[in-house]
């Protein structure tokens, strides 16, 4: 196994000064929050402690979708505690890999168990663009057989016998596209 390594540590990319909310800020104060300083998550603290981190995406399919009141349901209550970190000296391609591993686009750093700053994929691919191979490796495209394909071709409809420039491809059919509107339901695209 090839371990890469790009020369550039966390330290290098983090931003630094990260905006932070307590556990009991409402959930409605950390969305205005994000739009003022046009961030995606914030760090969940008490005494520079970090107890967990609230996303954009927290926000929308924990509270929004489930009909919660945000000015009533409280940071603590929909936050991620179980944190994936990442200490200021790693290496970049480490933190990519913890990313993608865990799923995450924003990574919490830590040194000696306080808040250092934040590491987003945004802050990686503006130090080590070529590094988008890899994120790309966790939306793999499904397999060719399971990808509906839909491709036009030329020449005499199955059904009419008549000549078209574009035929679709209805159950190993060559079908224009009014044969394909009269059939019943059993024939499928």
């Amino acid at each position: 196994m090839i371990i890469l390594k790009t020369g550039y540590n966390v330290v290098d990319a983090m931003t630094r000064m990260v905006i932070k909310v307590s556990p009991g800020a409402s959930i409605k104060d950390c969305a205005k929050l994000m739009e003022k300083e046009e961030i995606g998550s914030l760090l969940v603290h008490e005494k520079d402690i970090l107890k967990g981190i609230i996303t954009e995406q927290d926000v929308v399919r924990r509270v929004v979708s489930h009909g919660l009141d945000t000015s009533k349901t409280t940071v603590k209550e929909v936050m991620e505690s179980r944190l994936v970190t990442i200490e200021p000296q790693e290496d970049l391609y480490d933190a990519l890999v913890k990313m993608r591993d865990a799923n995450v686009r924003h990574l919490p750093v830590v040194d000696k168990g306080k808040i250092a700053g934040i590491l987003t994929i945004k802050d990686v691919l503006k130090v080590e663009p070529q590094l988008i191979d890899l994120i790309a490796e966790k939306f793999k495209l499904r397999e060719e057989e399971q990808k509906p394909v839909f491709t036009k071709k030329s020449g005499k409809c199955e059904i009419c016998s008549e000549y078209f420039d574009e035929l679709n491809d209805a159950e190993g059919m060559s079908v224009c596209d009014e044969c394909l509107e009269n059939q019943d339901d059993d024939l499928e695209v």
